[in-house]
């Protein structure tokens, strides 16, 4: 289906909301050709791989958006997950890579390179486990780089052993960068079910499906939906799901259109549109001030998961119904630090973590960029990573979890992260023993639902 300008100018002009951006221009890249048993090799293939393929990404990205009036709020790169690239070194090597990446990212002014990631849903690899033991180095170390780990899926069930790992890492990344209230984990998410195009940090890597070369675009749009839902008081909710599902299908336009002009510039195919609703901490630009213009108090109230299923769904109708090449996550993200609405419920205490875990099935991610005490237990982190993924594995979605475990901090303070990553109110979790159980190891089994075949 052709897209035109004067869409895109449509969508300006009836949306006239300030924060309506694309979220990232991804551009994914294939390191399997550079693989090599020599480490300096190595990464020479991928540092020129990486700087040579992605040489005028963020350039082109900067020029569509002058020329189009639409703002591209970040470039990024996603890359084949590096312990396949990368079976066999150890963790000292992981990080040397990692350096390398860094390096190439910061010369070619790309904001995240996602992929520092491994696939371990039915167990480990040598480069698995060398890559998962590197991570509290490399994201302490570097600027640019981000992980995923992906432990379950409704085909092979939950490895236990790499939930409880991650746990483990994830603890670790926070003391290593405790200087910054455990930043560190704000670039390290743990998935279930993960999708192989997403183009959003931190979860993107390129799938060894890809082609070796791909654009794929998340858009943004909380904004624009929170207008259509504010000017829509009385509506019943056919009515309400409609008047969403028509501006999704807008935004959804108006993002392949500027993927599509990117990919085109750079002579490289386009993949997918991303149709995720991506918050930020600017106010207005909220999926929690979404759900409180659809009459509750606020987020965490009763009715907050119904409200946030029709949001979901209306917006994966406008999206299916404006492309062909829908991929991704496409479901409403509910990061806390990262929207101002989720941000000021948590402080009042309005949302809990009990709450967002209900609410993660019917949307993306769920537990997302969540502060938690310092002192939370490593089975405590395994627990909740657990209970994201039986969500995922049971209902056949994405989740994933991306924890802060602050160092030194407890329920009441807050971590400021600055940017888009925001304000992270210390959230209260509970303290209850599950160590037995996490301790218990091995797989738990697929669902019967799993085998359809």
């Amino acid at each position: 289906m052709q897209i035109e300008l004067a869409e895109i100018l449509e969508t300006i002009r009836m949306t006239e909301v300030e924060h309506f951006d694309i979220r990232t221009v991804t551009m994914g890249i294939n390191l399997k050709d550079c693989t090599s048993d020599n480490l300096e090799t190595l990464k020479r293939n991928i540092y020129e791989k990486i700087t040579r393929t992605a040489s005028e990404h963020v350039k082109t990205a900067k020029l569509v958006e002058s020329q189009y009036g639409i703002s591209i709020a970040n470039k990024r790169i996603s890359i084949t997950p590096l312990s396949l690239v990368a079976d066999g070194f150890h963790p000292e090597d992981f990080v040397e890579i990692a350096t390398v990446m860094d390096k190439a990212a910061s010369e070619l002014g790309i904001d995240y390179l996602g992929g520092y990631s491994a696939l371990v849903q039915k167990g480990f690899s040598k480069g698995d486990l060398n890559l998962i033991k590197s991570i509290p180095e490399t994201l302490s170390s570097t600027k640019h780089i981000c992980s995923s780990i992906n432990v379950a899926t409704t085909k092979a069930g939950i490895n236990m052993d790499a939930v409880y790992l991650m746990a483990k890492i994830i603890k670790q990344t926070a003391e290593k960068t405790a200087d910054r209230d455990g930043i560190g984990c704000a670039k390290l998410v743990v998935f279930a079910n993960v999708p192989e195009d997403n183009p959003f940090i931190a979860g993107a890597f390129h799938g060894v499906s890809e082609p070796d070369i791909v654009v794929n675009v998340g858009i943004s749009g909380p904004g624009v939906i929170l207008k259509a839902v504010q000017e829509s008081p009385e509506s019943d909710f056919a009515t309400l799901s409609d008047r969403i599902r028509r501006m999704a299908f807008k935004i959804t336009r108006a993002g392949e259109f500027i993927g599509r002009k990117v990919a085109e510039l750079q002579n490289i195919p386009f993949g997918i549109v991303d149709i995720s609703l991506a918050p930020t901490p600017m106010p207005g630009d909220s999926i929690a001030d979404i759900i409180k213009a659809m009459g509750i108090e606020d987020v965490g109230g009763a009715g907050t998961t119904a409200a946030l299923a029709l949001l979901n769904d209306a917006v994966k109708r406008g999206g299916l119904m404006a492309s062909s090449h829908v991929g991704g996550m496409s479901g409403a993200f509910i990061p806390v630090s990262e929207d101002d609405g989720m941000i000021k419920a948590a402080e009042k205490g309005n949302i809990t973590l009990e709450k967002l875990e209900a609410m993660t099935s019917v949307c993306s991610v769920g537990i997302d960029m969540v502060a938690v005490p310092g002192d939370t237990s490593a089975e405590v982190i395994a627990g909740l990573i657990a209970d994201e993924c039986a969500i995922g594995v049971t209902n056949n979605k994405t989740t994933a979890v991306r924890v802060i475990p602050v160092p030194g901090k407890s329920v009441g303070q807050a971590a400021d992260y600055g940017g888009l990553l925001g304000i992270a109110p210390v959230m209260p979790i509970s303290k209850l023993n599950n160590s037995n159980f996490i301790k218990r190891g091995g797989r738990i089994p697929a669902p019967a639902k799993g085998i359809n075949n």
